[in-house]
Parts: C-alpha cells; structure tokens; sequence
C-alpha cells in the first residue's frame, strides 16, 4: 500500500498523529476518526478530522466509504493499566466493543486490512526474565491487557470467517517525541513516566511517584523497554505494506530489546534537563509487573523493520526538546534549563 488513503482512528493522540505524519510523508493520506477525548485537533495535521466514537459502527462505515480508504489503523480506546483496575468495565466497553465496531465497519465499507495497535501487557507477568517473544504465554493480569488481548483474538477470528488481513503490533512502552519538533506526548491527565518525570524536573511543582522499588530487578524499580513514538509509527507504514500476511493475522512486538529501569529514566531525564527530578517512593501499582522487554525479531524481519533511535538517551532528548518548546495545553513555552 504505496498510495491512498487509510483511516486511523484515534490519529489526534500520541501514536496516532506521529503515525498520520509517518503516512503522509509515505505517500498515503491518513483520514482521522477521533473523538477528541483523549486526542488534540491541533495534531491533525495531515488529512481530515471526522469526529465520532469508535464504537460507532454506521459512522465508522460511512467514514471509510465516503472516503474511499484502503485500510485501518486501530489506535483508539483506553491505554491506563492503573486505571483499568478500578473501572474494568470502561475498558472492555471501549476497546473491546470498539474494535467489534471497526471490523463490522470494514466487512461493510469493503476494506480488507486492519493494522491494530496493541500492547505488550498481554503477556501478564514473564515467567523470567528473558526478553518477550510472540511465542510466550498470553496471560495478561490486568483489564487493560484483558481488553487488547480479547480485541486480538476477535480480529483473528475475523480474518479466518472473512477473509480479512490483519497485523497487531504489540507496542512495549512508547516515550519520545517527533525529532522535527511538530508533536509530542500531552496526555490529560497524563500517566506516563517520562512525560510525568520531564514534569517534574522542569516545573519542580510536584515531585515523581516511583510505585515500588521492590521488586526483583537490578535497583528494585520495574525495567520496561522504551521505543521511540517515530520508530511506532514507522512500523505502522511497513505493516500495511506487507505483500501477504501469514493465515490473515500476524502479531509483532515493537521495542528496542533493552530494558531501562524507572531509576534509569529518572538519571536520564536528569541529563536532559540540567536537573534531576524530584521523586518519592509509593508502593507498587496494582497489574505492574517487574519486567517487559520485546524479542523485535519477527518484526525487524518480516517489516524489514529497526529503531532508528536505539539509544535511550536520545529518546528521552526528544521529549525534553519537545516540551520545552510547546505543548498542546499550554501559551508559553518553558524556560531553558540553568
């Protein structure tokens, strides 16, 4: 898929508008459905808005028909493990009923391919400490990886009853910012360690929560693998591009293959900032395991596919660089660091 248009819902949040500049810049024009909850019109930069709720099916349809795609990128629905633990029903109402709305959408509009946008949270808690690979267990041990993980299997299903084509990326923990300066992460309210670190370091106004350092890694904080938002959004390209899809559905994780520590976030952002965070030490968030690190093998194969950004430091740069020069819900941009 070299040309066209694609539908991306959820395209004016974070992922989302990185990708809809990642296809503009490939030639395909992406058509944003949105529905502004979470996302900024100001990140719709580069093909239309049509705002509506996933999980309406006729408008849903009525979009891609009218405007002719050629596929789907599924952002849209509800990403906080935290939060899922308290208001489950929300996220199977949301991202399981929304993804139900999208296949429905497209068997209708007759669009057959559908990237899906994933999370390495079905996998639960690693039996070790190895990294992850598309082949270990799927036992997520929160509602959030509960809701993805059905949205998975329910577009697998899909693809076997009707001939749909599908690739569902398994993000690890996106973090950075656009390198050119024109988006970054503005989460409200945000959630996300380094956005929330970046904070704190430069507004000194409250200082981090690091939930645990207790658990079984090398400083006692959990270890995630960080992945530049760019390098997402370049996968998604590559994903619809894919000449054929092994029986209709393939599942791809996307991370570096390194673990940093939230210790190891809290130096870094340091570095960026000219001065480190402030942080205390609260107890463990419930559904946080200790570890998630990717095996990107399959995908660095099969989409001919790499970070770009490897260094860890690098990425956290961009996200200091980003927000000290704009942000969606804010006038003025922060001063330098002394």
């Amino acid at each position: 898929m070299t040309r066209g248009r694609v539908l991306v819902t959820g395209g004016a949040g974070y992922i989302g508008s990185h990708t809809c500049k990642a296809l503009a810049r490939a030639g395909i024009e992406p058509v944003v459905y949105d529905d502004l909850s979470n996302g900024h019109a100001e990140a719709v930069r580069w093909g239309p808005l049509i705002q509506g709720d996933v999980r309406d099916r006729d408008r849903l349809a009525g979009a891609m028909s009218s405007h002719a795609v050629s596929g789907v990128i599924h952002f849209a629905g509800l990403i906080e493990v935290g939060r899922s633990m308290h208001r489950p029903d929300l996220y199977w109402d949301h991202n399981v009923n929304g993804v139900a709305a999208v296949l429905s959408a497209m068997r209708s509009a007759d669009v057959g391919r559908l990237i899906f946008s994933s999370t390495a949270a079905v996998y639960g808690t690693p039996a070790g400490l190895s990294a992850l690979s598309e082949t270990d267990v799927l036992n997520p041990i929160n509602p959030y990886g509960d809701s993805k993980l059905a949205g998975e299997k329910m577009i697998a299903a899909s693809c076997v009853a009707f001939g749909l084509e599908a690739v569902a990326l398994r993000y690890f923990n996106a973090s950075g910012a656009d390198p050119e300066g024109e988006l970054g992460e503005a989460h409200d309210p945000e959630t996300h360690l380094i956005p929330l670190a970046i904070e704190a370091a430069l507004t000194g106004s409250r200082p981090l929560t690091v939930f645990g350092q207790d658990f079984p890694t090398t400083d006692g904080s959990c270890v995630r693998d960080y992945i530049h938002v760019a390098d997402l959004a370049r996968a998604h390209v590559l994903a619809l591009g894919l000449d054929t899809i092994s029986r209709g559905f393939e599942a791809m994780n996307l991370g570096r293959g390194r673990g940093t520590s939230v210790l190891d976030v809290i130096e870094a952002v340091g570095r960026a900032c000219g001065r480190p965070p402030a942080y205390a030490v609260g107890p463990r968030r419930a559904g946080d395991p200790p570890i998630l690190v990717a095996d990107p093998a399959r995908a660095m194969k099969r989409l001919n596919w790499a970070p770009e950004f490897a260094d860890f430091q690098a990425i956290v740069d961009t996200a200091v660089a980003w927000r000290r020069s704009r942000r969606f819900d804010a006038s003025t941009p922060l001063p330098a660091a002394a």
